[in-house]
């Protein structure tokens, strides 16, 4: 099984800063996209930020300017420097990757998530 777990959540005031990393491993051949969603108390899963594997890059308009996501390929890893925080951007983070592992099989995997909680 593909395994991706994430790290680097906690509590931050406004303003502030964290950094969310992610690391996939498993039987894996190739990957596609690497990505940040959140949740919200009361509200759906959201895209907060994605890599593909040609390295382009997108963000939700709400964390334009404030986010930063990058990837290192031979880590197989995916972080998200978060600055500027505010309040509204507390939500339990889940890393998303997608692609294929040896023989073939295509794979989309959610890590556990963490929780990351921007108050004063």
């Amino acid at each position: 099984q593909v395994q991706l777990v994430e790290s680097g959540g906690g509590l931050v005031q406004p303003g502030g800063s964290l950094r969310l990393s992610c690391a996939a491993s498993g039987s894996i051949s190739s990957i596609n996209d690497m990505g940040w969603y959140r949740k919200a108390p009361g509200k759906e899963r959201e895209l907060v930020a994605v890599t593909t594997s040609g390295g382009r890059t997108n963000y939700s308009d709400s964390v334009k300017g404030r986010f930063t996501i990058s990837r290192d390929r031979a880590k197989r890893t995916v972080t998200l420097q978060m600055n500027s925080l505010k309040p509204e951007d507390t939500a339990v983070y889940y890393c998303n990757a997608d692609g294929y592992r040896f023989g073939g099989r295509y794979f989309n995997s959610w890590g556990p998530g963490t929780q990351v909680t921007v108050s004063s």
